[in-house]
């Protein structure tokens, strides 16, 4: 089937790395729908909430309406916490961030499975992040999600493969684009960690104002998407390949070191 006549759905379209997967698949010849919580601009950026299993299944269902089929999902919507204490977020507000980051995903291939099945063919991309599978001090509740996202893609991607279904997760590092501007606020705030909390979002803020463009996540997409035999994971620019292979080969206090080093947690931490 060539790409001009496959139909794909992008979660969280309306800016950052979906937008511009959105927009990069559609410039290759996909037929395109995106999805926002926000009202939709357009026909085809559908309205989509993916807390809520009717909002998922509607999405779902007027895809298939309007085109018969879906050959590609995007499960890019997400959120996290800004950088805090594990134990400043209460349990609804890790709850929460589940609900969107790894339930969302889980919502979406339920739903899309089944008319994938019917069909003999298609491919879902999970965004997943290098916090799926390296520690995320600080932002403890969202690199959970992405452990479980990479968990959950790889044992799906065994079920569904013979029937020609494919999972991928796709897995960027710091990514220009407003993700910090949509943090949640700690819900549960501790003296004890202010400092750290002062310290860690003038951090984020300068590693993302010099980060990679989501256009480098889009275009690892699309390979991942119309390659005929694709790879269960695809680090999306140079620091992921980069955090890939160290933690692939660099020796696990190695990768310690240098992860409080670079954060400097050991400076910042306060005894109490």
């Amino acid at each position: 089937m060539s790409i001009g006549s496959k139909i794909a759905l992008v979660t969280g379209a309306s800016s950052g790395i979906g937008e511009a997967t959105a927009q990069r698949l559609a410039t290759a010849g996909y037929k395109v729908y995106g999805t926002s919580r926000r009202p939709a601009k357009t026909s085809q950026l559908l309205p989509l909430d993916v807390t809520s299993d009717e909002s998922v299944a509607a999405a779902v269902k007027e895809v298939v309406r309007r085109e018969g089929r879906i050959d590609l999902v995007v499960n890019n919507a997400g959120f996290s916490v800004a950088p805090a204490g594990a134990e400043e977020s209460s349990i609804e507000q890790a709850q929460s961030i589940f609900d969107t980051n790894f339930f969302g995903v889980v919502r979406m291939t339920r739903a899309v499975v089944p008319h994938m099945r019917s069909q003999g063919s298609g491919r879902i991309i999970n965004i997943g992040s290098v916090l799926g599978f390296l520690p995320a001090p600080y932002m403890a509740l969202y690199a959970a999600t992405k452990h479980a996202v990479e968990g959950y893609s790889e044992s799906l991607d065994h079920e569904l493969r013979t029937r020609g279904i494919r999972v991928i997760v796709v897995e960027p590092a710091y990514t220009k684009t407003q993700f910090d501007a949509n943090f949640l606020e700690p819900d549960f705030k501790l003296e004890e960690y202010r400092e750290v909390r002062t310290a860690l979002g003038k951090h984020m803020k300068t590693v993302l104002a010099a980060a990679e463009e989501p256009g480098v996540v889009a275009e690892v997409v699309l390979e991942a998407a119309s390659a005929a035999s694709p790879k269960l994971r695809y680090a999306a620019g140079a620091l992921a390949r980069r955090l890939r292979l160290l933690r692939r080969f660099a020796p696990s206090g190695l990768m310690d070191t240098g992860i409080r080093r670079d954060l400097r947690l050991d400076a910042l931490t306060t005894p109490g």
